[in-house]
């Protein structure tokens, strides 16, 4: 299952993620996209999990915890590529 990870501090490195969501490993893949002009994280991630049942109990139990001075924002991420323009 893939997560967005929301209101992420941008000096939040990609281990201090992964610790964060250790209790839900394996975890697949962390991407923290990078903003183009700056370089600098843009204040958000995306986590896969190996599950679904993990994904959602990350939600559920992480959603509003803070990280790095953050109350971060957990959701399922959207499927772009299921949305028609």
């Amino acid at each position: 299952m893939k997560l967005y990870i929301g209101n992420l501090s941008y000096d939040t490195a990609e281990a201090e993620l992964r610790e964060f969501l250790s209790a839900f490993e394996p975890i697949q893949d962390v991407y923290i996209p990078l903003d183009r002009d700056t370089g600098r994280p843009r204040g958000f991630a995306f986590v896969t999990l190996s599950g679904r049942e993990a994904g959602e109990e990350a939600i559920r139990t992480l959603d509003g915890q803070e990280l790095d001075g953050r109350n971060l924002r957990i959701s399922e991420a959207e499927d772009l590529s299921l949305i028609h323009i």
